[in-house]
Order: C-alpha cells, then structure tokens, then sequence
C-alpha cells in the first residue's frame, strides 16, 4: 500500500494495488474508489484532502509486515 500526496490540488491517494483501475465509484462527496476489471479496490482518492484528514502524522496498528534485516 502507498500513499500519494498532490499538494497542488491538496488530494491523498491510498494505493492497495499497483493494478490499473478499470472503474471509479465516488462513494461520498470528493471521495473516489477505484476499482479493477474483477470489481476489487485499486486505490481510494480523497480530494481536498487537508480540510478533512490529519495529514501531520501516519500510523499503522496491527498491520502483518514481515520485519526486515538492517540495509534492506
């Protein structure tokens, strides 16, 4: 998963999956859903992003990341 912040139009986009989007649902005002020829997400867009999120930190809680050995 990545995050994508375009500063120029204030948008954070939450990539799951570096698949092209064949589909884009908006499922509530400035917020778009991408999806892929099989119907799963691709990635969410949040337009004016700043207004609605607190964009100064990000955290994860739980997520399975296997750990990585130093200089990886």
């Amino acid at each position: 998963m990545k995050l994508h912040y375009y500063p120029e139009t204030d948008s954070l986009y939450v990539e799951f999956q570096g698949v092209p989007s064949t589909d884009t649902r908006e499922i509530a005002p400035g917020i778009n859903l991408d999806l892929d020829a099989r119907g799963r997400p691709v990635g969410l867009d949040i337009d004016h992003a700043s207004k609605i999120l607190d964009l100064k930190a990000v955290e994860t809680v739980g997520l399975p990341v296997p750990s990585r050995a130093a200089g990886e």
